[in-house]
């Protein structure tokens, strides 16, 4: 190793991580007009995301509903695609229903954004055969930083609690997807949006 590949490596040991704690001086965010209404039940943003994603075979299909002010309400029924030990959700299925239930705050702000650090605790196992009701906020808006929580619980919204979590997304431009996306699957989603977007049904994960 060169002296320059070391100070290169020991420079990347020493760089702060991004926190999803906010920063002490952060600005209060604020639900953009035009954003979905309390009570509106946000439809997929893309048919084949794994969370939401009504047309994806393995996926989570998340329902979330827009609350008031900037949180939201999900909901996951855990199946036996989603266990890691028999019977049992799998943790990392887990984070990624925490991530979509704080992902999907940012639509109450209009502006696109992406996962930047997630951070999750498990306070209990969560079995299979329940549903999960997963409450989110946006806690802080630092320029394109966007500061999130949510808490799960098991089988309904005043449930024990079983996963708590945090998030920081970083607002970025559609051109972001356009430089970074496999170019196959961003012309079916532009072909699919044009023609009108995919649909929600109003039942948990059909």
């Amino acid at each position: 190793m060169t002296s320059s590949d070391a100070s290169g490596a020991g420079s990347a040991r020493t760089r702060p991580a991004r926190s999803a704690t906010p920063p002490p001086d952060f600005a209060t965010a604020v639900r953009a007009e035009g954003a979905p209404e309390p009570g509106d039940v946000l439809p997929s943003h893309y048919r084949w995301c794994i969370g939401c994603g009504a047309d994806h075979p393995g996926g989570l299909h998340m329902r979330m509903v827009a609350g008031h002010g900037l949180s939201a309400h999900s909901e996951l029924l855990v199946s036996e695609y989603h266990q890691g030990a028999p019977g049992l959700a799998h943790g990392g299925v887990m984070a990624t229903a925490m991530d979509e239930a704080m992902g999907v705050l940012n639509r109450l702000l209009r502006v696109p954004a992406v996962t930047a650090r997630l951070e999750v605790d498990y306070r209990r196992p969560v079995p299979v055969g329940c549903t999960l009701h997963i409450a989110s906020s946006i806690v802080a808006h630092d320029r394109r930083k966007v500061y999130t929580e949510a808490v799960a619980r098991l089988d309904s919204a005043d449930g024990p609690v079983a996963i708590t979590a945090a998030a920081l997304f970083l607002q970025v431009s559609l051109q972001h997807f356009a430089d970074h996306g496999n170019p196959e699957h961003l012309a079916i989603a532009i072909e699919d949006r044009n023609r009108g977007g995919p649909t929600w049904e109003y039942e948990v994960n059909p």
